[in-house]
């Protein structure tokens, strides 16, 4: 459904005329319906139409990849992609990977080996983590190293959280 203009968004010094539009994505198993701009990002829907903070954003330009989430269960950049574009999708965030209140072994993982400390980059480190796990059952030193290199850490330097990685992968073994 498009409606009146929402507002104007400015690109190259080119003003666009912004619609709003009803836009239904699933997010962690629950159906989120509402009026938005027909620009807003699937990382803007998350945060302010669904009040799930767990996905951040930093740079809004694709650059650090602390807005990933999981779009049938591959791993995305959030602020690169329009709402409506997923209407059909099934989106997971931080908030919908654990089971039954549980931690998951990825993120129980992190938590014992100091993975986390200021926090912000944790979330998309434990979905592409977890996207890693469910499609690599033992994933090399290098396949670790390319799944945390898409997300800016200011904090811990990798290793910490490649550790975490390799540690669930031992406990498979």
């Amino acid at each position: 459904m498009v409606g009146k203009a929402a507002g104007n968004w400015r690109f190259k010094d080119k003003v666009l005329n912004d619609l709003v539009e009803v836009v239904t994505l699933n997010i962690n198993s629950v159906s989120y319906s509402r009026a938005v701009s027909s620009l807003m990002t699937l990382s803007h829907f998350i945060r302010e139409e669904c009040d799930l903070t767990g996905t951040k954003i930093g740079c809004d330009r694709g650059e650090c990849g602390c807005c990933s989430v999981l779009v049938d269960g591959k791993p995305i950049l959030a602020c690169l992609v329009l709402a409506k574009f997923v209407q059909d999708a099934e989106i997971t965030t931080i908030e919908g990977i654990s089971v039954d209140g549980q931690l998951t072994p990825i993120q129980e993982s992190m938590v014992e080996n100091g993975a986390i400390q200021c926090g912000f980059c944790t979330p998309s480190m434990v979905l592409n983590a977890t996207h890693l796990l469910n499609t690599h059952k033992a994933p090399s030193k290098n396949q670790i190293k390319k799944c945390v290199s898409g997300t800016i850490c200011r904090c811990t330097g990798y290793t910490k959280i490649e550790k975490a990685i390799e540690k669930v992968v031992e406990g498979r073994e």
